[in-house]
């Protein structure tokens, strides 16, 4: 069976971010997204409400699992049984920080690979940061978030 894991904050989970998943979806046959406790991050969005938007987004697929772990990501993949991480790149840049985790994983366990995708095109600047800025002072995100989110920041 394949499984992998998408870590994150998913602080929110974006148009991005499903973008990803919907599109690294038939590599796997089963695939755990992943909100990981980083102690250098504070996140805007409780733990619970990302939970709840993942699970509602992917309600209507069981191949999809959403999790919340601490520590290494490659100790959660051994927990759950993953063998595959995945990761969006959005520039270069990303590249080149996601190989270096990646080479990390790998040393530290060998039977984890990780798999890139990059985003479509329409999705390259949406990055939860800018979302989570925009939001803090007062700007509409709706076009960047699922239906999910847009239903709790802004409740009719």
């Amino acid at each position: 069976m394949r499984i992998g894991l998408f870590p994150g904050t998913f602080d929110p989970i974006t148009l991005g971010h499903l973008d990803i998943i919907d599109r690294a979806l038939p590599l796997f046959d089963k695939l755990y997204i992943g909100i990981g406790r980083n102690a250098n991050k504070k996140p805007l969005f409780n733990e619970e409400d990302r939970l709840k938007w993942i699970r509602e987004c992917y309600a209507h697929d069981n191949r999809i699992e959403a999790l919340v772990y601490e520590g290494l990501t490659v100790d959660c993949c051994r927990k759950i049984g993953a063998t595959f991480i995945l990761r969006g790149i959005r520039y270069v840049n990303d590249f080149e920080y996601e190989k270096a985790i990646a080479d990390m994983n790998r040393s530290i366990e060998n039977g984890v690979e990780s798999i890139f995708l990059t985003c479509s095109p329409q999705f390259t600047s949406v990055a939860s940061t800018l979302v989570r800025d925009v939001f803090k002072n007062g700007g509409d995100v709706k076009q960047f978030i699922p239906p999910p989110v847009i239903k709790t920041l802004y409740p009719s």
